[in-house]
């Protein structure tokens, strides 16, 4: 048993060596991309030194550890650096099974690429150890809601990480994180009410901040709770498998809106007429 939706303020690599042989069920991260990267406010990365890169094949051999096998990564990069990442991924014993592009409404703030043209996208690849079962189909090519990076420089959207996870994580399973910065991982697994994670953070800012959002989005959520009826309790959708496509399926029994007594005495009233006639 590991400890499960808990983020450590520590060095990844480190911290991993304390996690057991195949024990999270996904990996999802966002490691500096080195590339020297610093927002239009000057924040910057640990880490994302081009001339610092020796972190890389230790970090993913850890990850290729721990991760169950038969199972997946997604893990966005830097384009410019990407043989230094494929390289390590190899090293480690991942398989590069796909790729995706985000697409994005507005330019992101590289100075380098903006001597050229504008950089509007985002990339990652997705990788597996072993062989996974087939999965959730996602296009290679999906849209970018703008976060805004009030947390981070690097921020990623929620509602996008939680497709993600849909996707290559079985019901119930842990994310990894190992780079986790301002908790957009976790936040996903939270909203999902059927994932756990678990990261780590070495920048102690970005993990305060960090710590910050999920106790937020964690009250809001007992706050919803706290508010619903306790005679006409929304229920959490429930997961069964399906043969036939090997995918999980919702099957979800929320109460109409508003399901309230009125809704059960007038939906009593339209049953009486049917039956009688």
């Amino acid at each position: 048993m590991i400890n499960k939706n808990i983020i450590y303020n520590k060095n990844c690599i480190k911290g991993m060596l304390d996690l057991p042989d195949n024990s999270v069920q996904m990996i999802l991260t966002d490691p500096p991309y080195l590339v020297n990267y610093k927002d239009r406010s000057g924040r910057s990365v640990a880490n994302d030194m081009a001339s610092n890169s020796d972190w890389l094949i230790p970090a993913f051999n850890e990850m290729y550890r721990v991760l169950e096998n038969n199972r997946y990564a997604v893990v966005f990069y830097g384009w410019n650096e990407v043989d230094k990442f494929v390289n390590a991924w190899r090293k480690a014993g991942f398989r590069i099974i796909g790729h995706f592009v985000f697409y994005k409404k507005y330019a992101s703030n590289a100075r380098t690429v903006k001597k050229h043209m504008e950089y509007r996208h985002e990339c990652a690849y997705l990788l597996a150890k072993g062989y996974p079962q087939s999965c959730e189909v996602l296009p290679s090519v999906m849209g970018w809601n703008y976060t805004g990076n009030e947390f981070h420089p690097t921020q990623k959207p929620v509602d996008l990480l939680l497709k993600l996870i849909n996707a290559f994580c079985p019901t119930g399973g842990i994310v990894l994180d190992p780079f986790m910065g301002s908790a957009s991982t976790a936040l996903a697994c939270i909203q999902s009410e059927i994932f756990d994670y678990l990261g780590y953070e070495l920048d102690n800012n970005y993990f305060n901040i960090a710590m910050s959002r999920i106790n937020e989005k964690s009250n809001k959520l007992r706050q919803v709770v706290s508010q619903e009826s306790p005679k006409h309790k929304v229920i959490k959708p429930h997961y069964k498998y399906n043969l036939q496509n090997k995918k999980p399926e919702s099957k979800n029994r929320r109460l109409p809106p508003p399901a309230n007594d009125d809704y059960f005495i007038n939906r009593a009233r339209k049953m009486q007429g049917v039956q009688n006639g």
